[in-house]
């Protein structure tokens, strides 16, 4: 009798054990009133949300998404600081880019149907993901636009944001192997990611068809510094292939990325007096290398550039059944740089 009454006792404590350092979440099958874990996962990103936010114990944290499409119906905050370098915050796919048995198809698709009210002249704002928190890593994702839209002066105005963060006292967000796909018509990405603070990390990321895959904003004290970009491939944006700001500091890593077809490679602010050192990059087929933000070209002086190219066409797979569908052709001009979405060269 006694041994029973322990194992009823110590079952259920190892079992929110468990759950409290990892989440899995299941479009399908989950029920947020589940426990959280592989067999009883949940079904919306925003309860895991709720549940980490009112955890006070600092422990390494994992969020888990099986394959399959989550419609976020509100914004999903992340706002408990309490991570650290060694015990972070991890929001991933189940399989991930490098498995055997990935495909582009089993990747999470995270779309917004977010409605709010329109502002004239900005449009209705919408973010997806807001990390608020430091020491936080995104991987294997892959982000699509929303379908909500408003005309505003006759024409569409939509900014819609997958990740945002707010924080300028923030650190360390790596978002990295995270496809953003959108078309500037029908679902368009305004910025796939845009945030405040330093050490913002963009790696091995693909961006297709978005407006602006990466804006490295403010911070506290007046410089970002530590911010990364680095083996990502950035097609036919139709605003910037990255923007920085006055404040985005010089010690920008950028390399081994490839922005083409785009209408500015690199926005800077005019006001800037920032230079960046890049290198064994591809920046070909854009209608201007460098702009201010509107229609203005300036002086690309700023960058220092070591193994950049200009010219050269770049090829995308759009055979839905190939693994590097919207990436690279296999052995297409670039491909020796390895941007795209898998670290195995």
């Amino acid at each position: 009798m006694i041994k029973q009454l322990c194992l009823l006792l110590i079952v259920p404590v190892s079992s929110l054990i468990v759950s409290a350092k990892e989440i899995y979440i299941d479009g399908k099958k989950g029920d947020d009133k589940n426990l959280g874990s592989r067999s009883q996962p949940l079904k919306t990103i925003a309860e895991a949300a709720r549940r980490i936010n009112s955890d006070a114990s600092k422990e390494a944290t994992t969020i888990i998404l099986s394959e399959g499409v989550y419609a976020l119906t509100e914004t999903v905050v992340f706002n408990n600081d309490k991570f650290s370098a060694d015990k972070r915050l991890i929001i991933r796919a189940d399989v991930l880019p490098d498995d055997v048995d990935w495909s582009p198809q089993r990747m999470p698709i995270i779309i917004a149907i977010i409605t709010g009210t329109p502002t004239p002249g900005d449009g209705e704002e919408s973010r997806g993901l807001e990390i608020e928190a430091s020491h936080v890593t995104i991987e294997g994702l892959r982000f699509t636009g929303s379908p909500i839209y408003y005309y505003i002066d006759g024409r569409q105005n939509r900014r819609y944001y997958p990740i945002w963060r707010d924080g300028k006292n923030l650190d360390d967000l790596v978002v990295t192997q995270c496809l953003f796909a959108g078309n500037v018509d029908l679902l368009p990405i305004r910025v796939a990611v845009i945030a405040n603070g330093n050490g913002l990390v963009i790696d091995h990321c693909v961006f297709y068809n978005c407006q602006n895959p990466v804006v490295f904003w403010s911070a506290q004290n007046g410089t970002s510094a530590h911010n990364v970009m680095r083996y990502c491939l950035v097609y036919h944006a139709n605003y910037s292939g990255v923007w920085t700001t006055t404040q985005t500091g010089d010690d920008f890593e950028f390399h081994h990325n490839i922005i083409a077809n785009s209408r500015t490679a690199w926005i800077r602010d005019d006001s800037s007096i920032h230079r960046y050192q890049i290198h064994d990059c591809i920046l070909a087929g854009n209608a201007k290398t460098t702009g201010n933000g509107g229609d203005k070209a300036i002086n690309s002086d700023f960058l220092k550039l070591e193994n950049v190219q200009s010219t050269g066409t770049i090829e995308i797979e759009q055979d839905q059944g190939k693994n590097n569908y919207l990436q690279l052709k296999e052995g297409s001009f670039g491909s020796n740089l390895h941007a795209g979405l898998s670290k195995k060269y």
